[in-house]
């Protein structure tokens, strides 16, 4: 049997966007730890006093494109567990960088840490949220990219330019909303690669997946119960110390809860980095909350489901920079003896946006969820798509993907 694989990550497109200038220059590097030379993934990229970023790939590598108008004096490296690190940059192109990242251990006393009231802490913190987070409303660019496996072989990559509006924190994810500048696909042209399924995500998740703005997750009053919170070892990110809660299921509901850890910032008591894994123990309930939409007879199986929200701390206020999610399931059909192991990633990084007297995303742009981004952007084939915006920047098996693939394109 055939499957027709959109894996439907629903998006809209726009063409209203701040216009392109390419009076730019491009840091280009891979980070790697000091000690063991081994390469940091999901390593935060940023010009201080900017919300100019990136995150490294899977290689440790990335590119971040700045504005020369922006005199930007340095680049800051920063990654859970080590030392923030500062590079001076020169307003002119920069290749070949290698940025070697110390690890740092948390100078909190463990005694201390284990005397305190896990769930208090974390009850504190959500107190503080309006006053940690953003009180106006604000515009983010972000770069979305979107990747689907059929066993070990990419099938199905898209990416695009989004914007994310975001009404103040404190106020919900309601009026929230995702559209997209420019995007781009490749899809495999072959038959037996498609599955007609769509679950929960595409950049939607920027907002979803903003716990800290959408407490139903877990952090709401309500939804604090059905946990049972322990205090774990104390980390440092971006150089300042940082308390972590681990979370799991304490009651039995119909629907399914998470396990993770929050990473709390010591002295502002601000949300950092939060980690969620999809309970499985109740496929049925998994199943329930990530899959929207199915063929007749096809059996979806989830395996795995896992998300991370990291906040950077900026100008007195901490803001969403980077989401990401994995999901790994299995698919068949019932008259069919073997599944077919698919793994989908989704990940948004901000990587610039305004945040002054902004206008919401007109409803007709907002993201609807009854489109699917492969429906609505073009193929691969322009080397200079994405001009100066910044993008993470993709890996040697990502590369060797986006070749075969369009190789498979020529041939069809």
């Amino acid at each position: 049997a055939s499957f027709l694989l959109t894996a439907c990550f629903l998006l809209s497109v726009t063409t209203v966007f701040a216009e392109n200038e390419k009076d730019y220059f491009t840091v280009r590097g891979v980070v790697k730890d000091k000690a063991s030379k081994r390469i940091i993934e999901f390593a935060n990229i940023s010009i201080p006093g900017t919300n100019i970023g990136t995150v490294t790939n899977a290689s440790g590598e990335f590119a971040v494109k700045v504005k020369k108008s922006f005199n930007a004096k340095n680049l800051e490296v920063s990654h859970l567990g080590y030392a923030l690190y500062s590079m001076p940059i020169t307003g002119e192109d920069m290749r070949n960088i290698t940025i070697l990242l110390t690890a740092k251990a948390s100078e909190l006393d463990q005694i201390t840490v284990l005397g305190l009231n896990p769930r208090e802490l974390v009850e504190e913190a959500v107190r503080r949220i309006e006053r940690n987070y953003t009180s106006e409303p604000t515009l983010l660019t972000g770069f979305y990219r979107e990747t689907i496996k059929k066993r070990r072989s990419y099938i199905n990559v898209a990416e695009a330019i989004v914007e994310v509006y975001k009404t103040p924190y404190g106020t919900g994810i309601d009026r929230d909303a995702v559209q997209v500048y420019k995007g781009r696909k490749l899809i495999s042209p072959k038959v037996d690669d498609t599955l007609m399924i769509k679950l929960l995500g595409g950049p939607t998740l920027a907002s979803y997946i903003d716990v800290v703005k959408n407490p139903d997750v877990i952090l709401s009053q309500n939804t604090l119960g059905y946990y049972k919170f322990t205090m774990e070892q104390p980390v440092v990110i971006d150089d300042r110390q940082h308390y972590v809660v681990s979370f799991a299921p304490q009651v039995d509901l119909p629907y399914a809860l998470h396990y993770g850890k929050l990473y709390i910032d010591r002295d502002r008591l601000a949300f950092s980095r939060i980690e969620l894994s999809l309970s499985m123990d109740d496929k049925n309930k998994a199943t329930s909350a990530i899959l929207k939409k199915k063929p007749f007879g096809l059996r979806f199986k989830p395996e795995e489901v896992s998300f991370m929200v990291n906040y950077k701390f900026r100008d007195g206020k901490s803001h969403m920079n980077y989401v990401r999610s994995e999901v790994k399931f299995k698919c068949d059909w019932k008259r069919k003896l073997f599944s077919t192991n698919y793994t989908i990633v989704a990940e948004t990084v901000i990587t610039g946006g305004k945040g002054e007297k902004v206008g919401r995303i007109p409803n007709k742009l907002v993201f609807s969820d009854n489109v699917s981004l492969s429906d609505k952007v073009d193929s691969f084939f322009d080397k200079n798509f994405w001009e100066d915006y910044n993008i993470i920047e993709p890996d040697e098996s990502l590369e060797s993907a986006v070749n075969k693939l369009k190789k498979n394109h020529d041939n069809n």
